[in-house]
């Protein structure tokens, strides 16, 4: 399933990115989005999500919320 499916406040493993575009798994990297990886959605809203990895909370868009398999 797709991040954007996931329930708010469950921690899931990243399984993989979809993607081709190199410099978008590079910043994914540096945030700590990669595979095996956990990920726990806060919130959704109309335009994406809300997601903790490791220390951090970020924004991320529909689009990208769509690419992370989980």
């Amino acid at each position: 399933m797709t991040l954007r499916q996931a329930e708010e406040g469950k921690e899931y493993i990243i399984q993989r990115i979809e993607t081709d575009d190199e410099e978008l798994n590079a910043f994914l990297f540096s945030l700590g989005c990669y595979s095996g990886e956990g990920i726990t959605v806060i919130s959704h809203r109309k335009s994406g999500c809300t997601v903790s990895i490791k220390d951090g909370r970020y924004s991320i868009d529909t689009a990208l919320a769509e690419a992370i398999i989980v």
